[in-house]
């Protein structure tokens, strides 16, 4: 594999798609980023890239200093689409899929990458949408393809579900090719507890505490089969099962909304599981729950844990209040995730 490849990156964010791409191989040249908070944490990590914190519109004409570069890549906004937000067709970061495409077409590169939401590469809602991107692409001169993949069969403690949508310039592609190549880099996942034990212990100077909403009980628990879904706590913010990959984790950590895990259970996995008693109880019957509050061995995530689940490198500086690092690392693209499409397509630019 010739090293390195040439880069641009857009919708940047903190740089989770970055760290992945830069991983296969690809010098990152160019980037751009809309929020602060994320433009510095980047910036922090990757100072020789050039990185333009600006609206993609101001700065789009930039791009013609780098026609031919080897892959263009990023993942625009996606609340648009997602099926957490409304789903407005007509949603400004909607239509920024279509700002992606121009830079394409300006930049001309041997391959792009498009990172969104699941829903977008699945919905009916979305058909359209789908077809005009491929359409766009195919008139562009690449074949064009989209994958739904998981980021857990991809080495990330995280069940984390996303659509990438991959153009080959004047090459052909087909599903099934991309889906051979990607079998190629799957890889088992450690699990959460293995993934948060490597870190300092919570409250450390390794892993500060960052994050002190109250974690309380339910008054009317919305109940699921499994313990780890449903709404057992007060707020979004669900327990983990430190035993297995992680649910996706949303950019609206910070709050109450931040996963919730059993302090005990993690240091000693001989204990028993209260989250799953609890549960249990409930199942059977919700008056007479033993439980009344939350013991004070169940606590939230730390940012550090956080970008861990993600897959970003431990030494990875993030800058910004807390709230706002929590979003960028909830809004980023698994690292490892990213790296096994990158080399993926790198290998079809390499034929």
């Amino acid at each position: 594999m010739k090293k390195p490849y040439k880069g641009v990156s857009l919708f940047t964010g903190a740089g989770g798609m970055d760290v992945g791409f830069k991983a296969a191989g690809i010098d990152v040249l160019w980037a751009n980023e809309i929020d602060k908070d994320a433009a510095r944490t980047f910036e922090e990590n990757n100072p020789n890239t050039i990185l333009r914190n600006q609206d993609i519109k101001e700065v789009i004409h930039e791009l013609n200093d780098y026609k031919g570069v080897d892959v263009l890549f990023g993942g625009p906004p996606c609340q648009g689409f997602s099926v957490a937000g409304k789903m407005d067709p007509n949603d400004e970061r909607s239509k920024l899929i279509w700002e992606y495409m121009k830079a394409v077409e300006i930049v001309r590169p041997k391959a792009f990458v498009m990172e969104n939401v699941k829903a977008l590469g699945k919905l009916t809602k979305w058909e359209d949408v789908r077809t005009e991107i491929v359409k766009q692409a195919q008139d562009l001169g690449y074949s064009c393809e989209y994958v739904i993949l998981n980021s857990a069969d991809f080495g990330v403690p995280q069940k984390r579900e996303r659509v990438f949508f991959i153009g080959i310039k004047d090459k052909e592609l087909t599903h099934e090719m991309l889906m051979e190549r990607l079998k190629e880099y799957t890889e088992k996942p450690k699990t959460v507890r293995e993934t948060i034990l490597e870190l300092g212990e919570i409250g450390s100077e390794d892993n500060p505490i960052t994050c002190s909403a109250k974690i309380t009980l339910a008054q009317k628990p919305v109940m699921r089969k499994s313990p780890y879904a449903g709404m057992m706590f007060n707020g979004m913010g669900r327990p983990i099962n430190i035993d297995d990959t992680a649910n996706t984790l949303p950019a609206s950590m910070g709050g109450n909304k931040t996963p919730i895990i059993d302090e005990v259970l993690l240091r000693n996995p001989d204990e028993h599981d209260w989250v799953v008693d609890y549960h249990a109880q409930l199942m059977e019957n919700p008056e007479i729950a033993e439980y009344k509050e939350a013991p004070s061995r169940l606590r939230r995530i730390s940012t550090k844990e956080a970008a861990a689940i993600q897959s970003f490198p431990k030494d990875y500086i993030f800058h910004g209040p807390k709230t706002s690092v929590y979003k960028q690392i909830g809004n980023a693209v698994p690292c490892k995730l990213a790296s096994a499409v990158a080399k993926t397509v790198l290998s079809f630019i390499e034929e």
